[in-house]
């Protein structure tokens, strides 16, 4: 059994304001893995005070960015050496296939990676060409850090939550208190271990696992300049309620229920081999998933059974299994809640072409859900208007291209989506139309270069990239009278 009896605050492992510890249990047998410390409010006091403290006083926001970036490179190199044991430990918590979080290492490197060119090519000061040339001064633009950054992540991709705003604040100068799911403590504090090996400065970060209350008096504080929240768009509405109140800088990254939307020339074969992926990756338990496959009704019935073929196949167990694609719910609470949303749709009139609300054989120790797929679904069904968060697809018909994309935007989300075509051309026409964030053309890779973000209730800001570290700086212009020819110092 792993134990972490202390906190990370300010970059020092340090005993926590409560001695009890959270058992973290396995959603695969529900076996204890480890027990961990837990943050509490007067832990988050400490750190956001030593977060304070080093964004005024101490050298990390005055570092050269180069020092910052090349601290960022170590801790990815450190990352990397340990991606298999990282990878594991994600799995163990979080249910995730084995297949899923290895491949989320690379997938890290590149989004480091991302941050880092952008930093090397960002503008820290620059001076800007003046709009006119007779203008007696110059116009100097500096990117300055916001100040001490409350970020709060979820559970089902925590390295990859966590990373998406640690790299952009610290390359940025930011100091920063990050605040985890209790679900991934034994993951989150492998990411504190890193991080006290690459030589921050004292107080630029904490890393507290802790539950919603505390999350909320984090995110409150009064000496909290920025909150960066990936989670659900309930939470994200109170965080930007409270964000507003104290006129804090917010980027929100919330839910989804995106739509895949498959042409009538689409090879079904393509098609269902990137929905494996684009539509039932990390359990289902992913806002960028595909859940909404929008069909033309002239090939409905063989999108229906090229579907059906592909959710059976899928092997369902132990995520340490080499085999196994979809594993089982973090929680049992979150088993539960996809199991009732397997009855709502029974009750809203859908067909139930496979799965159900049956546990997979011989895993009912687990927190196991049976891939399922709906048929015959009307777009103002719960089932495709809600976030189920689960390995649950629903296949809805439409008339013609127009159609489609007035399916696909119905919709409070606006995250991601594709679209499958033989012709690329034609997808990409489609895929202008469709309201959402990020959009994939033939189960394409998702890039790291571009902004990631949601229209609507998918949230506020973008991740990634230049856009991305822009959302963790302040602008400030400073205009100098330019020095005339002749005149004295």
């Amino acid at each position: 059994m792993i134990v972490y009896d202390k906190l990370f605050i300010g970059g020092a492992w340090t005993a926590p304001s409560s001695p009890d510890l959270l058992e973290i249990r396995s959603p695969h047998d529900r076996s204890v893995l480890g027990r961990v410390a837990q943050a509490a409010p007067q832990d988050i006091d400490r750190a956001v005070a030593a977060a304070r403290a080093a964004f005024d006083d101490g050298p990390w926001p005055r570092t050269d960015p180069k020092e910052r970036q090349e601290i960022i490179r170590r801790l990815n190199a450190l990352r990397e050496a340990r991606a298999d044991e990282i990878a594991a430990m994600i799995s163990a918590e979080n249910g995730s296939a084995g297949w899923f979080t290895k491949m989320g290492q690379p997938f890290l490197t590149r989004q480091i990676n991302s941050y880092l060119k952008a930093a090397e090519e960002f503008g820290w000061e620059e001076i800007v060409d003046p709009s006119d040339p007779e203008a007696p001064y110059d116009t100097i633009v500096r990117r300055e850090a916001i100040g001490v950054v409350a970020a709060v992540i979820p559970w089902n991709s925590p390295f990859s939550a966590a990373m998406a705003k640690l790299t952009p604040a610290l390359l940025a100068g930011n100091t920063v208190v990050l605040k985890t799911s209790p679900e991934n403590s034994l993951s989150m504090m492998m990411l504190a271990e890193l991080f006290a090996e690459v030589g921050l400065p004292e107080g630029v970060l904490s890393i507290l696992p802790a539950d919603r209350e505390t999350s909320e008096y984090l995110v409150s504080h009064r000496d909290v300049d920025k909150i960066a929240f990936t989670g659900s768009t309930r939470a994200g509405r109170r965080i930007a309620s409270i964000a507003g109140e104290q006129l804090k800088r917010v980027s929100l990254e919330l839910g989804g229920k995106s739509a895949a939307i498959i042409l009538e020339d689409a090879d079904l074969g393509k098609v269902t081999q990137g929905l494996k992926f684009g539509s039932l990756a990390n359990n289902g338990e992913a806002c960028i998933l595909q859940t909404r496959i929008l069909a033309p009704r002239s090939r409905y019935e063989q999108v229906v059974a090229a579907l059906k073929e592909l959710v059976e196949s899928l092997k369902v167990g132990d995520p340490a299994d080499p085999d196994t694609f979809v594993g089982p719910m973090i929680r049992p609470d979150q088993q539960e809640r996809v199991i009732s949303y397997i009855k709502v749709g029974i009750e809203e009139g859908a067909r139930l072409v496979t799965g159900g609300t049956h546990i997979p054989a011989g895993l009912e120790s687990g927190n196991y859900v049976t891939p399922t797929l709906f048929a015959d679904v009307d777009n103002g069904m719960r089932i495709a208007q809600e976030e189920i968060f689960g390995p649950v697809l629903a296949v809805i018909a439409y008339d013609d291209e127009d159609d489609a994309v007035r399916i696909a935007n119905d919709s409070e989300y606006g995250l991601s989506g594709g679209v499958w075509s033989a012709d690329p051309d034609r997808a990409l026409e489609i895929a202008r139309r469709v309201r959402t964030g990020t959009l994939t053309i033939n189960g394409s890779p998702m890039s790291f270069d571009g902004p990631f973000g949601g229209y609507k209730a998918s949230g506020i800001g973008r991740e990634y990239g230049k856009v991305g570290l822009t959302g963790y700086v302040e602008h400030k212009t400073i205009t100098r009278v330019r020095r005339v020819h002749g005149s004295a110092d």
